[in-house]
């Protein structure tokens, strides 16, 4: 082999070689500032993109027969008329709430307001781990912003920008909270687990008490502690499938179920705190 062609084949891995060194000496403050450039930068074309996925479904319903647009309308009354009877009982639950408030002398819990966004993206390679969603500081949202669905938590935001923010999932490795079991207000560590992709998505519990058992049998149900002021109590995460001791014996571990919606989320919900919480 001739030394010209060795270094067509080696020039490649030379090039990346090169980068990498010069992307590690770089200050970490110049790295973050490039990061979030490109992401401003690359937001418009998904941003874009999104625009028309909505479009093109909504020139695919329009193909839809007549009567099944009519059946699909009836069913979606049926739904709202269930949604106002929901929040007319919600309307009357926080007024009482507020009143025995008053009525004890008991600070108010931070409020939340809620922000619908649209899922616009997800990284094939990181399928469990993020998040992108259609909106950003244009909304008013904020870093460590929780974020739900019609199956309890999703996560949180971890990075705001202009127009579009990134969403850290609950099944992410790297997510971590306390937990508690559903009637049981003794913390349990959560956080998530390597997932594969496309697969039933499951995180895990640590530091649970010896006195909890749970089963797929009989699962019991994890949900938000509302320690650390991030995540209001009782969002639902998971349902805890098994629950073992640990080898020293004071405390057991388990392995938690989590909602597999999860794996296509088109539609997600921020509560955006009235009052940010803290950057950690």
């Amino acid at each position: 082999m001739s030394s010209r062609k060795r270094f067509d084949q080696a020039r490649p891995f030379a090039t990346l070689g090169i980068a990498l060194a010069v992307w590690l000496v770089v200050p970490a403050g110049l790295r973050g500032f490039l990061r979030a450039s490109f992401f401003e930068f690359h937001a418009p074309f998904e941003f874009a993109a999104s625009h028309v996925r909505d479009l093109q479904s909504y020139w695919g319903l329009r193909l839809h027969s007549e009567d099944e647009l009519i059946e699909a309308g009836r069913d979606q009354g049926r739904l709202i008329a269930t949604y106002e009877t929901l929040a007319q009982s919600n309307t009357q639950l926080r007024a009482e709430i507020a009143r025995w408030e008053a009525e004890l002398r008991i600070p108010a819990r931070t409020g939340y307001r809620s922000e619908p966004a649209r899922v616009i993206s997800r990284d094939q390679s990181g399928w469990w781990q993020q998040i992108v969603i259609r909106k950003g500081r244009n909304f008013g949202l904020v870093v460590n912003s929780p974020v739900i669905f019609s199956g309890g938590l999703v996560g949180r935001v971890t990075e705001v920008h202009a127009y579009e923010s990134v969403v850290e999932l609950v099944s992410s490795p790297s997510f971590r909270l306390a937990g508690a079991v559903e009637g049981d207000n003794r913390p349990i560590t959560y956080h998530g687990d390597l997932n594969a992709a496309f697969s039933n998505p499951r995180g895990l519990i640590e530091f649970v008490p010896l006195d909890i058992y749970s089963s797929t049998t009989s699962p019991k149900q994890l949900v938000t502690s509302g320690l650390g002021g991030t995540y209001p109590p009782g969002l639902t995460i998971g349902r805890i499938t098994r629950i073992e001791p640990t080898n020293d014996g004071v405390y057991s571990s388990g392995e938690v179920q989590l909602d597999p919606r999860l794996n296509a989320l088109s539609e997600v919900t921020v509560l955006v705190p009235l009052v940010p919480p803290p950057n950690p």
